[in-house]
């Protein structure tokens, strides 16, 4: 599930995809296909996306080192989302993983001052 934003993304895609020919807007086709509809290999993606965000950065006059990965930014989603209190199971199913214990083990991070939070919340509900 994504959210209103992206949709109104991917609808303008799903146009400019339409005048280069109806095969890449059929039902079946892939957000993120290649011209052919087809799908792409994983590091094609990531390899295109690193030379973007190098392209960028350079742009902008920065060298963004590292680099940021497409991988990261699954990381980067997955841990923020934890860190609000998102249920781990949301979490896991966004992923695609099979086991909740998998999203646990990689991306619940324990990060300075929850240990504080948490006796704090502790204290709040004993204290009604």
């Amino acid at each position: 599930m994504v959210d209103t934003g992206i949709v109104a993304a991917l609808w303008t895609s799903r146009a400019a995809r339409a005048e280069v020919t109806v095969e890449l807007v059929r039902d079946s086709a892939l957000v993120l296909g290649g011209i052919d509809g087809r799908h792409q290999r994983p590091e094609r993606s990531s390899r295109r996306f690193t030379t973007r965000v190098t392209r960028a950065g350079k742009a902008l006059g920065k060298h963004l080192s590292p680099v940021i990965r497409l991988h990261d930014l699954r990381h980067t989603h997955a841990t923020l989302l934890l860190a609000d209190g998102v249920p781990v199971k949301v979490v896991s199913e966004r992923l695609g993983h099979a086991s909740a214990t998998i999203t646990l083990t990689v991306y619940q991070h324990v990060h300075p001052g929850m240990g504080r939070e948490a006796a704090d919340r502790f204290a709040a509900l004993l204290d009604g």
